[in-house]
């Protein structure tokens, strides 16, 4: 049987970004009843007054809240290492049977300068690379035969490495991501490994970032 809390949390776990405002207590809940109330009232087929509605999104914001703070903030406030690099160019090319080819021979090139930046990752149908600018004309000559969907210049990265708890708590990227959306921060490519992930953003939305991130070890 369906119950107004049950109904309520329902609800609000289709909406992420509402889902972490009720935890972090910054929605004014009265308010929020009256928005929701119409569908609320739809799924359950009756009236239902606003102190009801309230109610079951006090308890759940209660609930949020101490989650977050015993789980997900425990893990943030471990963050590790934060690197950044920056004068980076971000190519996307369609897969062909000759890309791995000119991938290697680009791993060889990189290999000669053990300070460029480099990371790759592979999809279905693309690859992304993404280097130290002073390899652009290099990747451009080696896989010039190859379709590229996508380049951009001025880019940076930010390396985060995480706690080795982060893989068993659920929740860690989509908090982090949240507060990087919060700040408007265009995220280009997301590349990660078991405890550690990559961001790359534009050079001018770098320090925002990097702040963004590193706040999260002060929660």
């Amino acid at each position: 049987m369906k119950t107004i809390s049950s109904v309520v949390e329902e609800y609000i776990k289709k909406k992420p970004f509402l889902q972490s405002a009720l935890s972090q207590g910054i929605i004014n809940l009265t308010s929020l009843s009256r928005l929701v109330r119409p569908e609320i009232e739809e799924e359950l087929g009756k009236d239902i007054r606003n102190g009801a509605i309230v109610m079951a999104l006090k308890r759940l914001s209660d609930d949020l809240e101490f989650r977050a703070t015993h789980k997900i903030i425990k893990v943030l406030k471990n963050i590790g290492e934060i690197t950044v690099r920056s004068s980076l160019t971000d190519f996307t090319f369609l897969v062909s049977e000759s890309i791995l080819d000119n991938q290697t021979q680009l791993i060889k090139e990189v290999n000669k300068n053990k300070d460029v930046f480099y990371t790759s990752s592979r999809g279905v149908n693309e690859m992304n690379i993404v280097v130290s600018n002073i390899l652009d004309d290099t990747v451009q000559e080696l896989f010039k035969n190859e379709k590229c969907t996508q380049k951009a210049s001025n880019l940076s990265s930010i390396t985060v490495k995480l706690p080795a708890e982060n893989v068993s708590v659920p929740g860690i990227y989509y908090f982090i991501f949240q507060r990087l959306a919060w700040e408007g921060i265009v995220l280009f490519e997301v590349i990660s490994t078991t405890n550690e992930f990559t961001i790359i953003v534009n050079d001018e939305q770098v320090d925002t970032a990097f702040k963004t991130i590193k706040d999260l070890k002060a929660l």
